[in-house]
C-alpha cells in the first residue's frame, strides 16, 4: 500500500520536473530571441508609461454599489454632494471682517473659486452670492434680501453697516461668518464629471487654482485656509516629490545591502535592474489597460520593487552556488531556474491571489489598488523567473568573488554566521 501510494504521488512531480526541464531547456535554447524580446517589451511599455496619469476621484473612494448610496445618486440635484471644497479668509488685523481690505478680498476670492473649472456654480454660497439671503419680520410681514446688496461699495461705511446688519438677520453667522466675527468662508461643491464634455475633473488643476488663490489673498492682514478633497488630492501629488526622493535614499541603501551580501557588483546590479522591471512594465501596461494610478496608490510600484528584489536574490545566490560547484554560466541559469520557478512561481501566485481578493470590496480606488498589485505581481514572473536566468547566462561572475564563494564552501559554512547553523 506504501509503495502504491509513493508511486502515485511520484508521478506527477515527475511529470511537473519534466515540465520545468523542457522550460529550461527552451529558455537556454532561445535565450537570446528571448532577450531581444524582453528588451523591446521593456522599451515600448517605458515609452508606454509616459503617458501615465493620476487618476483621483471623490467617487472612486466611496462604496457607490451601497444602496444607500444608489438612493443619493438618485437624488443628488436636490441636496448638496460631500465633494466641497471650503476657503476661509481670517482677518488677523483690529476689528472684525467689516472693513474695506478684508471685504473686497472676499468679494474676489469668491469670484475666483466661482470660475474655477469644475465647480457647480449653483452651490456656491459665500456672503457675495446671490442664494445667501436674510429675512426678517416688518410691520408689513416678511420681507428678505441678499446679504450683500448689488450696489454695495466697500468704501461706504453705510454699506458695510448695513452689511454687517444683514448678516446678523441671515442666521449665516457660525456658518459663513465666524462667531468672532474675524473669519467668512466661501463654500463650493465640485462636479465629479463635466456636462458639457463628459471628461472627468482635473483634480490637480482644481488644487492649483486653490493655490493661486491662497497666493493671491493671504497677504495684507488675512489669513487663507482651504480644505476638501481636491485640496487632499494637490498636496499628495505635491509629496510625490518627496516620496521619490525617499524611493531613491531607500534603493541606494538596498543596493548597499545586496553589495556587502553578495561582494559582487554584477549580481547586485542585475538583482536591482531585474526588480525595477516589472515597475516598469506595469507603469507602462496601465496607460493601454486604460487605467491611471491613484495618489492614494502611489505606494504600489515600490512594493511590487521590494517583492522583485527578494526573488531576485534568490535566483542570483542559486546561480552563484551552482557556479562554486563548478558549473558554467549557462548551466547554472539553468539550474538556478529549475530549483526556484516552481517555488518562485507558486509564492507569486500567492501573492497575486491574495490582491485578487481585495478586488472583491466593492470600492473603487481598492479595487483599482488591487489590480495594480496584482498585475505587477504576475508581470515579475515574466521578469524575474525568466528574464534574469537569461541575464545570468551571459554573466560571468568576478573572479574575487567566486574564489571567496569557494572557499567558504571549502570550509564547510557560511563565515562567522555558521555558528548558528543547525
Amino acid at each position: 500500500m506504501n509503495d502504491l501510494s509513493r508511486s502515485t504521488e511520484a508521478v506527477p512531480a515527475s511529470r511537473l520536473a519534466a515540465f520545468v526541464e523542457r522550460c529550461a531547456d527552451t529558455i537556454i535554447r532561445q535565450r537570446r530571441l528571448l532577450m531581444l524580446l524582453c528588451v523591446a517589451v521593456t522599451l515600448a511599455l517605458g515609452l508606454s508609461a509616459t503617458r501615465l496619469k493620476l487618476d483621483p476621484g471623490f467617487n472612486k473612494m466611496i462604496p457607490m454599489q451601497h444602496p444607500y448610496m444608489q438612493v443619493f445618486e438618485r437624488y443628488a440635484g436636490a441636496f448638496p454632494g460631500a465633494n466641497t471644497i471650503l476657503v476661509s479668509l481670517r482677518w488677523k488685523g483690529d476689528g472684525d471682517i467689516y472693513n474695506q481690505v478684508f471685504m473686497d478680498a472676499l468679494r474676489h476670492a469668491t469670484d475666483d473659486v466661482f470660475f474655477i473649472p469644475g465647480v457647480n456654480r449653483s452651490r456656491v454660497f459665500s456672503l457675495f452670492t446671490p442664494n445667501v439671503h436674510y429675512t426678517e419680520v416688518t410691520e408689513a410681514g416678511f420681507r428678505g434680501d441678499v446679504v450683500v446688496p448689488g450696489q454695495f461699495s466697500s468704501a461706504n461705511p453705510g454699506d458695510l453697516a448695513k452689511v454687517r446688519g444683514n448678516v446678523a438677520r441671515s442666521g449665516q453667522i457660525g456658518r459663513l461668518v465666524g462667531n468672532d466675527l474675524k473669519s467668512a468662508l466661501i463654500r463650493a461643491e465640485l462636479r465629479e464629471t463635466d456636462p458639457a464634455t463628459g471628461k472627468r475633473l482635473d483634480y490637480s488643476a482644481v488644487a492649483r487654482q486653490l493655490e493661486d488663490i491662497r497666493t493671491r489673498y493671504a497677504k495684507q492682514g488675512i489669513d487663507v485656509n482651504i480644505i476638501g478633497f481636491a485640496k487632499l488630492v494637490g498636496d499628495v501629488e505635491a509629496g510625490i516629490a518627496g516620496v521619490m526622493a525617499f524611493f531613491a535614499l531607500a534603493f541606494l541603501v538596498t543596493a548597499a545591502l545586496l553589495f556587502a551580501y553578495t561582494r559582487s557588483l554584477k549580481t547586485t546590479v542585475l538583482a536591482l535592474v531585474v526588480a525595477l522591471l516589472p515597475v516598469v512594465w506595469l507603469l507602462g501596461a496601465l496607460p493601454l489597460l486604460g487605467l491611471g494610478i491613484d495618489p492614494m496608490s502611489i505606494l504600489v510600484p515600490f512594493l511590487i520593487f521590494s517583492i522583485g528584489v527578494s526573488h531576485a536574490v534568490q535566483m542570483t545566490n542559486a546561480w552563484k552556488q551552482a557556479l562554486v560547484r563548478g558549473a558554467s554560466s549557462v548551466d547554472a541559469a539553468r539550474d538556478a531556474f529549475r530549483k526556484l520557478f516552481v517555488p518562485g512561481t507558486v509564492a507569486l501566485l500567492t501573492n497575486a491571489l491574495g490582491f485578487m481578493v481585495i478586488m472583491r470590496i466593492r470600492i473603487d480606488i481598492v479595487r483599482e489598488l488591487g489590480i495594480t498589485a496584482c498585475l505587477g505581481v504576475l508581470l515579475m514572473i515574466v521578469t524575474n523567473k525568466v528574464f534574469l536566468p537569461i541575464l545570468l547566462s551571459y554573466t560571468r561572475l568576478e573572479r574575487g568573488t567566486l574564489a571567496r564563494a569557494q572557499r567558504t564552501a571549502a570550509a564547510g559554512g557560511s563565515g562567522k554566521w555558521s555558528r548558528f547553523a543547525v
